[in-house]
């Protein structure tokens, strides 16, 4: 067994103890007593609003007792594990090099990295115990039969939520790394970490705002979102930007983006290393950017076809009269890609051909099989939703935000919470995830339309499924080139099911298959040669025959892409400046990104 060296211990100075300790319960008592008036009454209408996920349990519980054969056996099964491991950490205890572990953590979990988790015997005990325990109770949960398919999707979601929650790196009496932290530091990143808690509390207002990042180290339009531009329209719904060229002739068709309403546009432009705003402009783009608004009560009524009139058909009209040109390629990124490809239908519908090209980044158009959100969005979740949106006038983004969270909440919540609150560090500046905490709101009644028309009804994929500012739409009427780019590890948007909307549209579709995840397959620079992407020409029926079929490339789609839009982008002409016509109202990347959820 490797040696392991002590940590050196040091002794907490009491006069500063007791000084941070004081603080503390001042700050605490004050927190506590604000809390319970402002929240009591309204945790208890979320209770009484969400009986879902109690009632999952419940039926899961009944089943099992239904059939005590089946669990008795289940649980000898995990018994005649423990032995096993018994045996095993007691000849670790004695400096006996034992046999393989029985279990080991998957490659992608990084929870246990940490050495003493490998060489300490009592600290590998602990781990191999949990990740027994945590399969055993997950694997049990998946075997209950008589469930429908959509309460066994809960259940699993639920259960490993728990599970991951339980994990013996989220509490400081069994983290190594904390441990020997603690002393190390004489209990110093304990007492710091109970201050960023606080912290946090304070700045949700009462519930847990965990920092990712450090919230002052990035200013959009000084360090991020920092790409020369100019706002050069704008409606109670958006602001157009359009962006300075830096090259001395441009393609003469513009390039429209249009990002999710959901969270805020400059994704797409962090900073220069990683913008794909700037590398299309140098590309030779005049490249337009919708930048949504950060909506309040007062846009309530605000419907998803008010998003089409106001926003995407607003942005063509604006593009034409500032550039002279009818005709542009667009993108559209996630929801946005919805909102484009719903505009694209419009538009077939009423005969405009505004749109050359449409590129889709990571787009569900066909809703049947939406992954792991499908939890959130049973009847009972959304009616819940709709009651406080009702009340509110809009659903906080930080609900959402910590709807996402919780599909990967090893890597967005219990990463950060060991980091802050046990390691007493402070966040890392990173810029992804200072965008990821700067989370916008969505109007109650688009919001509901969004989730019930798309994610429950699955009708933007059914000819005539829905009507928009009095046109039925159909997919199938859309004509245009159209790109796919989905990323083989998304867990918000599937590529699987990103796949399926490729067979709704009437014209020439190509699909290509990036690395990585919903962002950093996406937002993944030429220059960092990170991931590679599959690309096959036939598109067939089965998702899994066409990457089995697909050649994989090294490196970054974006020059992919940009082979297939130089057909449809026009010739080269003099740069443009921005708002040679339609003036400038202010500089890039405008006021509206700046608004904050508080």
């Amino acid at each position: 067994m490797a040696e392991v060296l002590a940590p050196e211990i040091k002794l907490p100075d009491p006069v500063e103890v007791s000084k941070a300790v004081s603080q503390i319960a001042e700050r605490s008592q004050r927190l506590v007593s604000d809390f319970l008036q402002r929240q009591s009454a309204q945790n208890a209408l979320a209770l009484v609003e969400n009986p879902g996920i109690g009632k999952a349990f419940l039926e899961m519980t009944q089943r099992l007792m239904a059939d005590p054969f089946k669990l008795m056996e289940a649980q000898v099964g995990l018994w005649t594990q423990y032995v096993s491991l018994w045996q095993q950490g007691a000849a670790a205890m004695l400096g006996q090099r034992g046999a393989d572990p029985l279990v080991r953590p998957a490659r992608s979990d990084k929870r246990f990295k940490h050495e003493d988790w490998e060489h300490n015997a009592l600290f590998d005990f602990i781990k191999q115990s949990y990740l027994l325990t945590s399969q055993w109770v997950q694997s049990t949960v998946a075997g209950v039969e008589g469930i429908d398919e959509r309460t066994k999707k809960k259940l699993e979601f639920y259960t490993k939520q728990f599970v991951d929650a339980l994990a013996p790196t989220n509490f400081a009496a069994t983290n190594p790394e904390v441990i020997r932290t603690t002393l190390e530091t004489g209990g110093e990143n304990l007492l710091k970490g109970l201050t960023n808690l606080l912290e946090d509390l304070e700045r949700g207002k009462g519930s847990l705002s965990i920092r990712m990042t450090d919230l002052t180290a990035f200013q959009p339009g000084v360090n991020i979102a920092a790409t020369p531009g100019k706002v050069v329209f704008q409606n109670e719904l958006m602001q157009l930007l359009q962006y300075s060229p830096s090259t001395e002739s441009v393609y003469r068709k513009p390039l429209l983006i249009v990002p999710p309403w959901i969270n805020k546009f400059y994704i797409l432009d962090l900073r220069e290393k990683n913008s794909f705003i700037k590398w299309w402009v140098d590309q030779g783009f005049t490249v337009f950017v919708i930048s949504w608004v950060n909506p309040d009560a007062s846009l309530s009524e605000m419907n998803f076809e008010d998003y089409v009139r106001l926003g995407t058909v607003a942005a063509l009209d604006a593009i034409e009269r500032e550039t002279g040109e009818h005709e542009v390629n667009a993108a559209g990124y996630c929801l946005g890609g919805t909102l484009l490809a719903t505009t694209l239908a419009y538009l077939a519908a009423i005969g405009d051909q505004r749109i050359r090209s449409a590129t889709f980044f990571t787009t569900m158009l066909d809703f049947s099989q939406p992954g792991e959100l499908e939890v959130f969005i049973d009847e009972e979740q959304i009616s819940m939703l709709e009651k406080r949106m009702e009340r509110d006038g809009f659903l906080d983004g930080s609900q959402m935000a910590g709807t996402f969270s919780m599909l990967r909440a090893n890597d967005l919540i219990w990463s950060f919470f060991i980091n802050n609150y046990l390691l007493g560090k402070e966040p890392f500046p990173f810029d992804l995830l200072y965008w990821n905490s700067d989370s916008t709101r969505m109007p109650a009644k688009m919001h509901s339309f969004y989730l019930r028309n798309m994610y429950q009804r699955n009708l933007v994929c059914k000819p005539g499924g829905i009507t928009v500012l009095g046109q039925s739409l159909d997919l199938g009427k859309v004509t245009v080139p159209v790109y796919f780019i989905s990323a083989i590890e998304d867990h918000i948007a599937p590529w699987k099911s990103t796949f399926m909307g490729t067979k709704l549209f009437g014209g020439p579709v190509k699909f290509v298959l990036g690395g990585s995840g919903h962002i950093a397959g996406i937002v993944n620079p030429p220059a960092g040669g990170k991931y590679g992407y599959w690309e096959n020409d036939m598109l067939v029926e089965d998702p899994d025959a066409w990457l089995k079929a697909a050649q994989q490339h090294p490196g970054s789609w974006w020059t992919n892409w940009l082979g297939w839009v130089q057909p449809n982008a026009g010739e080269m002409i003099p740069a443009r400046i921005p708002g040679y016509t339609l003036g400038a109202l202010e500089d890039a990347p405008g006021s509206y990104v700046k608004a904050k959820l508080a």
